[in-house]
């Protein structure tokens, strides 16, 4: 009882201010040392997905890989948002992706249509695998705010894959890496739904479970680490204690790494002194070190 009434508290909070965050990373993105190509065309609509690879890589090197996809409300953001993380995980061995996804802002779409871009990025990695030289059981997906739950969203949601592609190819990442995620967008233990129920399913482009990482939790569900701030008041600390604690309920991995004082996007280089940028990029090598993506220390300062 007491978490279905902390959740009709804050749930309101969580999707108006995800929503309304701003200050996301110029688009379109400039990113002079990865290769760009094209994942998925919707109309006259182009994704790219920008590649990072380690020194010396070779398609017959089968590396374990990440995709990150950026934050921004589900509204706008860039693929530059993870650029730092993607080339300290290229110099640590992975091939890492930055993929870019439709938006609201510039595409008019649903969250719904966000999470089928996802989808497809995880699928078109897997696909092209070999040519890649990517091992297709060792990619994991990650990402902030709203990235992060279109990350989750690529592990648990069963629904909403792209029409016309290949379902015998897994759109399903192997492992999670998560910053400060919007992972539950409705209702818990059946708490009343917030008055502006009918703008929330316009804006999701679905029923809220529907599309709610935390509504889909399920034995079995990959490895997750999450980086959130206790102090943050957009995505409320409290929503990912409920989805962690579900996933070990169930019997799954995860671990949520909280950090006091600190508020929504603390983990972006750039932020303040750094010292969140690397602490979460040193629990991130370590998560993926003890998953076998990465062997050795940690390269960092």
């Amino acid at each position: 009882m007491k978490a279905t009434l902390m959740l009709r508290a804050l749930l309101p909070v969580t999707l108006a201010n995800v929503w309304a965050q701003t200050g996301q990373p110029s688009y379109p993105p400039r990113i002079e040392d990865a290769r760009a190509e094209i994942y998925k065309s919707v109309g006259d609509v182009k994704l790219n997905i920008y590649i990072f690879e380690p020194p010396d890589h070779r398609p017959a090197d089968k590396r374990p890989a990440i995709v990150f996809f950026f934050g921004g409300a589900w509204r706008s953001g860039s693929p530059q948002q993870f650029v730092p993380q993607c080339r300290y995980l290229a110099s640590r061995g992975m091939v890492a992706f930055a993929a870019d996804y439709r938006v609201a802002s510039r595409h008019n779409v649903k969250v719904v249509d966000c999470v089928r871009d996802a989808k497809s990025a995880i699928r078109w990695v897997r696909a092209n695998a070999e040519r890649l030289g990517v091992d297709p059981n060792r990619i994991a997906a990650g990402g902030g705010s709203a990235g992060g739950h279109l990350a989750a969203a690529t592990a648990l949601l069963p629904e909403f894959d792209e029409a016309g592609e290949d379902r015998r190819i897994s759109s399903r990442p192997n492992a999670l890496v998560l910053f400060n995620p919007a992972l539950v967008l409705a209702p818990v233990e059946g708490s009343p739904f917030p008055r502006n129920l009918a703008e929330l399913r316009e804006r999701l482009g679905a029923e809220p479970q529907a599309v709610s990482p935390y509504h889909h939790i399920n034995k079995g569900a990959p490895p997750t680490i999450i980086f959130h701030g206790k102090a943050d008041t957009t995505v409320p600390y409290r929503t990912v204690e409920l989805f962690a604690q579900r996933m070990l309920e169930v019997g799954n991995r995860c671990e949520l790494v909280g950090f006091e004082g600190q508020t929504h996007g603390f983990f972006n280089y750039g932020r303040g002194d750094n010292k969140a940028y690397y602490e979460t990029l040193r629990k991130t090598d370590e998560f993926l070190a003890a998953l076998g993506y990465l062997s050795g220390p940690p390269r960092l300062p």
